[in-house]
């Protein structure tokens, strides 16, 4: 397989800004665009595994269809080459990037922050948590400032003067959606995400929000970004706001980039903390690890978009690069059954356990939940590297390292 010359570029060619006003949101475009673009062949009800290549690129052109394997390794190759690319237009200009993170010591935020860290080490990182929902202990081998404040009260300007910020990372939220204050779901939700516009705006610092799935309501097909929020609860509806408002302030502003990331069903390392509101796939493997049939929801055929929190990082990071603003799904684009997840769990942990089913004391519940990733995929080239079964066994191993699965 021959070299192509625009993979050459990205791999050698590192050019200078033109002063410091923010990295590039993508590789200048010098050779075009990049070296490959995927694109959705089947629909993920059918083929979830399989996705087409573009046949205008001649490094692929006698290929239909990726390999699974080969498609991992280009999407992470591009997660690298934008991480590179970032680094090397810092250096040129003989300055360090600097990150703030809301949310810093919760489970999506401290996974976010860590890898912030190993991909960007000379990058000033600055956390704001209120500890709600979040732990120091996520936070171990963290290197950065840490700033210990309720966001929804923060005066942002008071606390930095004038330090600049060449993004923002906003995951602070109260994460339980089964809270049903409204005031306080609301308020501390919406408030916190206004203070950060009201700072950012005069410099027009990148925004890269934390939505939810939550906001589509109850569904029975994948969910589509241009779909109407149809909240269920309050905590959905303090993330349509928010949706409202950070799209709002980006149509006022077009040479502002703000993205609202919409998570889905994220699951993994450093959400122990939580408690009731950690992962489903936290709580089955602490029963199952006990002894304990699992207990899930009669019968058992609900269908959750699990996506495993690694590939919501990457996502995350992929953020920085976008062109424009917008909001983008971010899950594993496949739903699985909770019988499913059983049998993924007994096998990674080596049990044979039934369910125990139960009924389902929730009014209002999600019964299915999947992503559409046809707009992330196209505008950041996100493609999810940890399938269920993937994703499971790399969980188990962090979660008990002496189990062989």
């Amino acid at each position: 397989m021959r070299w192509s010359g625009r993979i050459f570029w990205l791999l050698a060619y590192h050019p200078a800004p033109a002063g410091r006003t923010f990295f590039p949101p993508s590789p200048p475009n010098v050779f075009g665009d990049w070296p490959w673009e995927v694109v959705s062949s089947y629909s993920s009800a059918t083929a979830p595994d399989l996705h087409g290549i573009s046949r205008a690129d001649p490094l692929f052109q006698a290929r239909k269809e990726l390999d699974r394997e080969l498609l991992h390794c280009l999407c992470e190759l591009k997660t690298n080459l934008v991480s590179r690319a970032i680094i090397a237009a810092v250096i040129a200009s003989n300055s360090s990037l600097s990150f703030l993170v809301t949310g810093g010591a919760g489970f999506i935020g401290s996974n976010l922050t860590l890898a912030l860290q190993e991909k960007f080490p000379e990058t000033r990182l600055t956390v704001i948590d209120d500890f709600r929902s979040g732990d120091f202990k996520n936070l171990r081998g963290y290197r950065g400032d840490f700033v210990a404040q309720n966001l929804a009260t923060l005066d942002c300007r008071e606390q930095f003067g004038n330090e600049k910020f060449d993004a923002i990372f906003h995951l602070a939220s109260i994460t339980d959606t089964t809270l049903h204050d409204q005031f306080v779901q609301v308020h501390d939700n919406v408030e916190s995400l206004r203070r950060l516009l009201n700072f950012a705006r005069p410099s027009k610092t990148r925004i890269i929000y934390a939505s939810s799935a939550s906001t589509y309501g109850p569904a029975t097909a994948a969910s589509v970004e241009s779909n109407g929020a149809a909240p269920a609860n309050v905590y959905a509806f303090s993330k349509t706001i928010m949706d409202n408002i950070a799209m709002r302030e980006a149509k006022e502003n077009p040479d502002w980039i703000i993205i609202g990331l919409r998570y889905f069903n994220v699951y993994g390392p450093r959400e122990a903390h939580k408690g009731v509101p950690a992962s489903m796939i936290y709580h089955l493997a602490q029963q199952m690890k006990a002894g304990q049939r699992p207990r899930i929801f009669k019968q058992g055929d609900q269908k959750r978009d699990f996506v495993y929190v690694k590939d919501v990082v990457e996502g995350s990071i992929l953020a920085l690069e976008a062109k424009e603003s917008g909001i983008y799904n971010l899950g594993s684009g496949q739903a699985r059954s909770f019988n499913e997840l059983v049998d993924v769990l007994n096998k990674c942990l080596g049990t044979k356990f039934q369910p125990d089913y139960i009924e389902n004391p929730h009014a209002h519940y999600q019964n299915f939940t999947e992503a559409d990733l046809d707009k992330v995929r196209s505008a950041l080239g996100y493609q999810p590297q940890f399938s269920l079964e993937r994703g499971v066994a790399d969980y188990i191993q962090w979660l008990y390292p002496e189990t062989k699965s």
